[in-house]
Formats: structure tokens, sequence, C-alpha cells
């Protein structure tokens, strides 16, 4: 615990920590070119290619986050034994990134998420992919990994896009394990699992998956319409905390019997793509330090609005969110 410790003390020390990731990783492609014509095949542009790069995508955003924050990330996740498998491992890889918790199978295909960029105008988007859950043994697998890399972590991230890595079954399993382990476990969950992080540390959907998760609507402008939402959630689900984020109107925090509200800060936003990565990212490693809620919520609340004035997906980055949490004197 050191929540009494200076801004500068607490951004060293997220240096030292090592943060487990499970979830759905993932490939993403971006293919850059110029439409100079129309298709005399059919009434669609055609992109004459100029580039192509890979990224990390899904949980592999959350990755490069924590990394970008100084912390050690440890990836948990089942991918293909395909080409685009050995692509990501090979992203992993070139990064100086641990793939010992990457499990391949041969029945499963790597997400692969292409955009078609026409300057910077997205022309389509192609989706090579699979929502099926993982199979008995994989999921096994996958929890004996977690279980193994648990005890050499700080904290646990549950990084869910609904593509079939985590189940209620590994979800609960590997949950108790973390908490007999006294391992802070906190999740972004998708509407599949929604229901299913019970006994979790700290839970942080959007407004959006909050409504649709609890199959309930609210007025988030009404305070106690609003808490009568967050309470039913952490009673539901036995959760520790929750933390939301509420696009322009900010985040809200529950947690450690401490309620807090920011605003959004006022910023150019060119693309809020990936913001919710980093702000899970920021809030599990504070957690994982034992930090104030409000430190918590602030400092995950500047991350996110500090990303969205980047175009693209791109991690937060480290010395300029503390500057701006030392000008905004979040402690």
């Amino acid at each position: 615990m050191i929540n009494t410790a200076s801004l500068e003390e607490i951004f060293e020390a997220f240096n030292s920590l090592r943060v487990l990731i499970v979830g759905d990783v993932m490939l993403d492609s971006y293919v850059w070119g110029r439409v100079d014509r129309i298709s005399p095949e059919a009434p669609v542009p055609v992109v004459t290619v100029q580039r192509r790069e890979l990224r990390l995508g899904g949980a592999g955003n959350v990755i490069l986050n924590v990394r970008a924050l100084g912390a050690e990330p440890i990836i948990c996740s089942v991918i293909g034994t395909d080409e685009p498998g050995d692509r990501l491992i090979g992203q992993l890889q070139e990064s100086g990134l641990y793939c010992d918790g990457l499990i391949r199978s041969d029945s499963r295909m790597t997400t692969i998420k292409e955009r078609i960029m026409a300057g910077s105008q997205q022309v389509v988007r192609v989706d090579t992919e699979t929502d099926q859950y993982i199979s008995e043994s994989e999921r096994n697998l996958l929890i004996a990994k977690a279980k193994e890399l648990i005890p050499t972590c700080q904290v646990v991230i549950f990084q869910d896009y609904d593509k079939g890595v985590l189940s209620p079954e590994a979800i609960a399993e590997i949950t108790d394990f973390a908490n007999e382990q006294g391992v802070p476990t906190v999740v972004d969950p998708k509407k599949r699992n929604f229901l299913a992080y019970h006994h979790t540390t700290l839970f942080k959907p959007n407004l959006k998956e909050l409504k649709e998760g609890l199959k309930i609507d609210f007025d988030v402008t009404k305070t106690g319409e609003f808490q009568a939402a967050i309470d039913q959630l952490k009673a539901r689900m036995s959760l520790k905390g929750a933390l939301i984020t509420l696009s322009e109107r900010g985040v809200f925090i529950d947690f450690q019997g401490e309620i807090h509200r920011f605003p959004a800060h006022i910023r150019q936003i060119s693309d809020v793509s990936g913001a919710g990565d980093t702000v899970i990212s920021v809030a599990a490693c504070c957690v994982a330090l034992g930090l104030a809620p409000r430190f918590i919520a602030g400092l995950s609340n500047l991350a996110g609005g500090l990303v969205c004035e980047s175009l693209g997906v791109v991690p937060i980055n480290k010395q300029r969110l503390k500057t701006e949490a030392i000008k905004e004197a979040l402690l």
C-alpha cells in the first residue's frame, strides 16, 4: 500500500509490477491506400495499396499499455496454429514480450481484423475470427497456465472481447485462485460473460455495457438512479468495486467504501478507439499498488482522455501522463 506516496514514487513503482492479462488477443491489420476510381465490377471504390501495417489488437492493446506504464505484461490466451498466429507471436517477440502464456490450438483460427483505409477514411473492415468457446481441454490448459503465472504477478486483468477464450467456468476458477493468492482481479467485460465475474476486485464496464448487462435503463444524470444500478451490480456479483466509464461524462468509481465521479477532460478528440484499454491498464496497475480509489479513477480518466487525442489505437505515453497528473494535482 503506497497511498501516501508521491506521484514520482507511484510512477516509479509501476516499473516493479507484473500484470497477467487473460483474454482475447488478436491482430489488427491496416492497409492504407488511395482511391482514384470506382470498380467496373461493382459500385465500390478501388483502393490502390500504398502500405501495410500489422499491430497487436484486442488484449494486445492492453499489453502495450501496461508495458508503456513500465510494468511487465504477461498474456495468457488461446490462438491458432495458423499463419496469423505465427505473426501474432512474432509481434510479441519483436517487442520483447513474454509469449509462454499463449496456447496454440489446431482447431481454432487466430482473430485478425483487417481495415482497408483510403487516406484517413476506413473503407471496409474484414474480420477473420470465431466466437465459439475454446474446447474443454483448451480451457483446462488456459486455467492451468493462469494458475502457474498468478503467484508471480501483482494483478490479473480479464480482457474479454466475447471471442470465446473466456468462459464462465474459466473466469470462476481463475478468479477463485487469484483471490486465494491475494492477487486482485480487474475486469473489462463484454456482453456474453457480463454476469460471470463474481468476487472480482474492480469491474469496469462502460455505460452501455452496464445497462445491457443488467438489462435495465436509468438516467445517468440522476444520481439516485445511477447509484441504484451500481448497488445492484455490486450486490448481484459480490464485487469489491466498480469503475464505470461514461464517455464524455468522465468516470465513476465505487470502491473500498469510497464513491467519486470525475468529469471528462476537455480535449481535442481525434479517435476514441482503445481508450477503454488504456483505462483498464492504468486502473489495474493502480489497484496492484493498493492506491486510493479517488486516485485510481482520476488517473484512469486522465489517461483515457489523453489517448483520444491520437488517431488510431495507441498506448499511453507515461511521461505525458505523469506531467498531466502533476498539473491536475491528482494527489
